[in-house]
């Protein structure tokens, strides 16, 4: 039984502008499947950082890509028929999006123009993808969580190649989530969120996946939704329903908690800022962005290269 960690508490980046806010417009489907109220009046995720220092986050509820500069200015820069979930920057530039309602879709960040990458897999149309992590070859790593369970362990884990072929790595998860490697790139972690969980894979030389196993057992809360890994290999994980995100060691062991100063939904995590020492964290009861200085610098992704 590990010793409490430290602990310290966020402070709020920026928020989502009234003039983008939508309350009461839920759509009946949404409210229908319990995701959201007529209270809710954005719910964002997904934090990535462009080679600028623009902050791009996605609004789950009502199908848009929100840009943040480093100014705290709020833009959007996207709005489509959709529920985008995750989302990363390219190496070439492009917003990848993992959509739960489309699939997987690529965004010109100037434009905003919306181009789907993959619908189906072998025919058969995904559950619902949630999140995806880009490898420094440009392998698109994504979860297709649905609504699997841990009585519905129909969950799946697949990666696209850079010459587009599409791998399916994992099947019967309960509900995957976030995903992230670490820095040498040779560990796949994967929150399996209605198991409380995070597993971790070994990359084999073939690009195969072995000796997968439960790495992390959290318990309360919803469960841990995104992550994001720093260069000492200590993985941040958003506890969902918490109000915290949790920083472990790459054995496992936990380092420090990071509370929301309101909210409880701390829903996925980003690197960036000075030296790439903040963690931004999004927080979806509220609409917020918030921050935390960190000991050691995030893993750059290849966007920063």
């Amino acid at each position: 039984m590990y010793a409490a960690p430290p602990s310290v508490t966020a402070e709020i980046f920026a928020r989502i502008p009234d003039k983008f806010r939508k309350a009461g417009q839920l759509s009946a489907e949404r409210l229908a499947a319990g995701k959201g109220s007529l209270a809710t009046d954005c719910f964002i995720e997904g934090p990535s950082f462009d080679r600028q220092g623009n902050l791009y986050l996605v609004d789950i509820a009502f199908g848009r890509v929100f840009k943040i500069k480093p100014s705290g200015e709020v833009d959007v820069v996207a709005e489509w028929d959709g529920e985008p979930n995750g989302l990363k920057i390219h190496q070439d530039g492009r917003i990848i999006v993992a959509d739960h309602k489309c699939g997987l879709l690529s965004i010109h960040p100037d434009t905003g123009q919306v181009t789907p990458l993959i619908e189906r897999y072998m025919t058969e149309r995904f559950r619902g993808l949630n999140d995806l992590f880009i490898a420094k070859d440009g392998s698109i790593y994504f979860t297709d969580q649905g609504q699997s369970n841990i009585l519905d362990q129909t969950g799946r884990v697949y990666r696209m190649n850079p010459d587009g072929k599409v791998e399916k790595l994992f099947d019967h998860v309960p509900s995957p989530n976030g995903i992230v490697m670490s820095p040498n790139e040779r560990q796949l972690y994967v929150a399996v969120t209605r198991t409380n969980a995070i597993w971790k894979s070994v990359l084999s030389p073939d690009g195969g996946l072995t000796r997968t196993g439960l790495f992390i057992q959290m318990s309360g809360a919803t469960g841990p939704d995104g992550m994001a890994v720093d260069q000492a290999g200590n993985l941040a994980v958003a506890h969902a329903g918490g109000g915290s995100v949790w920083l472990f060691s790459s054995l496992g062991e936990p380092l420090l908690r990071i509370k929301a100063p309101a909210g409880h939904m701390t829903t996925n995590v980003a690197y960036g800022g000075p030296e790439n020492k903040n963690l931004y964290i999004t927080e979806s009861d509220t609409g917020c962005v918030l921050v935390a200085k960190m000991d050691v610098a995030g893993q750059p992704m290849h966007s920063h290269l």
